[in-house]
C-alpha cells in the first residue's frame, strides 16, 4: 500500500476562553542564544508557538514545568505570566503566532502580570 501524498496531522488544538475577534495574526522567527533565561514574563495576547531547533525550560504560572525541544507545539494565554522561557545549552529557534484584535500590537512585558 503506498504512503497518501498529503498527510495533515493535527498537532495541538487550544481553546480560547472568551471567543475573542482577530483582525490579524503576526508570525515571527524567534532565537534565544544558549543558556539565556529571559525570566518571567507575560503577553497582551495569546501565543502559539512551535520549537524549530533546540529546547527551552517552559512554565506558565504554576504549572508543572516541561521541556520543549524541536517539533513541539506550546501556548501562553494571553495576561498570564509566562513563569519560564530559558533557553538550555543548545538555545532554541521556534516560531511564534501572535493574533491581535484590530489597533493592538503584540507586546511582552517582563516580570510576573501585577496582581489585580
Amino acid at each position: 500500500m503506498s504512503e497518501p501524498p498529503v498527510v495533515r496531522t493535527t498537532l495541538s488544538t487550544f481553546t480560547l476562553d472568551g471567543a475573542p475577534s482577530f483582525a490579524s495574526v503576526e508570525v515571527r522567527r524567534i532565537t534565544i542564544a544558549p543558556d539565556v533565561h529571559p525570566g518571567a514574563h507575560w503577553h497582551n495576547g495569546p501565543v502559539f508557538g512551535v520549537v524549530e531547533s533546540g529546547s527551552v525550560h517552559f512554565q506558565v504560572g504554576h504549572d508543572a514545568p516541561s521541556v520543549l525541544r524541536a517539533g513541539d507545539t506550546f501556548y501562553e494565554p494571553g495576561h498570564a505570566t509566562i513563569a519560564r522561557f530559558d533557553a538550555t545549552e543548545e538555545g532554541v529557534t521556534f516560531l511564534a503566532w501572535f493574533p491581535v484584535p484590530a489597533g493592538t500590537e503584540p507586546e511582552l512585558t517582563l516580570g510576573a502580570l501585577p496582581e489585580r
